[in-house]
């Protein structure tokens, strides 16, 4: 009796589960941080942290300079082409250079990294990407909200001396 039970189970089961074709529609490559960083931002903030007086515990070691040398105009915008990989970048606004204002562009990866590894906007003076001219730290990604945050080191002889940390919102035309 138990045999005939468990077997009229299964064929149930067979039944009811094992004719249905689920659709899932068609596949999609998955997204990549390449979509999220695509478009244009603007300011919200733009701090400098001298990074030696930080070590050294002197205050003030950060300064927010967004309002000071027209910084409140600074705008950026990351370009991608149609299979979404990454093409140009320029920097919009009369704002002091302290990267290069325009140029190519790439990630570190294109996915969002597992590991201590930082995630880092590689900058280039050519379309082929072999002379590179600045790397950003891309340290907060954009998400549901809107926001990004990059960071952008200075260093002599590998010791970073200042900082200069770039809070982005996404920019909707």
């Amino acid at each position: 009796m138990k045999c005939k039970i468990i077997y009229g189970l299964a064929i149930v089961c067979l039944l009811a589960f094992g004719c249905s074709k689920i659709d899932d529609g068609s596949h999609v490559g998955p997204i990549t941080l390449y979509e999220k960083v695509n478009g244009k931002w603007g300011l919200m903030n733009l701090k400098m942290v001298d990074e030696v007086a930080k070590k050294a515990a002197i205050s003030p070691s950060e300064q927010n300079i967004s309002s000071m040398f027209n910084y409140a105009d600074f705008k950026i915008s990351f370009n991608v082409d149609e299979k979404n990989e990454p093409t140009t970048y320029e920097v919009l606004g009369d704002v002091p250079p302290l990267f290069a204002p325009s140029g190519y562009w790439e990630l570190s990866t294109a996915f969002q990294p597992t590991g201590q590894t930082p995630l880092m906007i590689y900058l280039y003076s050519d379309a082929q990407k072999t002379q590179k001219t600045d790397e950003l730290r891309l340290s907060s990604v954009p998400g549901s909200n809107g926001e990004m945050e990059i960071q952008l080191n200075r260093t002599s002889e590998g010791t970073p001396f200042v900082s200069y940390i770039f809070r982005l919102t996404a920019i909707n035309e």
